[in-house]
């Protein structure tokens, strides 16, 4: 049995959604590529797994849209230059930036644990630690109202 949300969402289908844009945006980042040709790649994929393909195709869009905000929203919160940060760190973050600047109806503990989930399956060992820091301090900043601060 899928597990909804409130709202009637299946927590499991977008979780899937969430790991597959993880790898079509650091499939992006590697070869670049239209956001239309970064989803054909991996929306077929999508459908078998019983994703959330229209959430999926949101965060693609949405990352590849807002690049050069996310970045720079971003930089305040790393240590390096965006540029500087693992591809899969990065791309997790930037998703996660994403839904915390532009899908205020996904709370911000959702959007930090699912960046740390991606990060933990296709990252670098402790890469989960370095992305749980950063999106703890940009969520602080951003939504601190839902934060409570």
């Amino acid at each position: 049995m899928r597990r909804q949300s409130r709202d009637g969402v299946d927590k499991v289908a977008r979780s899937r959604a969430r790991r597959r844009a993880l790898q079509a945006v650091y499939a992006w980042q590697m070869a670049g590529g239209s956001a239309q040709q970064v989803i054909a790649q991996f929306a077929h994929e999508q459908a078998r797994e019983t994703a959330d393909l229209e959430y999926f195709e949101d965060l693609v869009r949405g990352v590849l849209r807002h690049h050069a905000e996310l970045d720079a929203a971003l930089d305040e919160f790393v240590d390096r230059g965006i540029a500087q940060v693992d591809q899969i760190e990065r791309a997790a973050l930037r998703i996660a930036a994403y839904e915390l600047r532009h899908r205020l109806d996904i709370p911000y503990r959702v959007v930090i644990n699912e960046a740390i989930d991606g990060t933990k399956r296709f990252g670098s060992e402790h890469g989960h630690t370095y992305v749980n820091g950063v999106l703890d301090h940009a969520a602080a900043a951003w939504r601190a109202v839902e934060k409570g601060l």
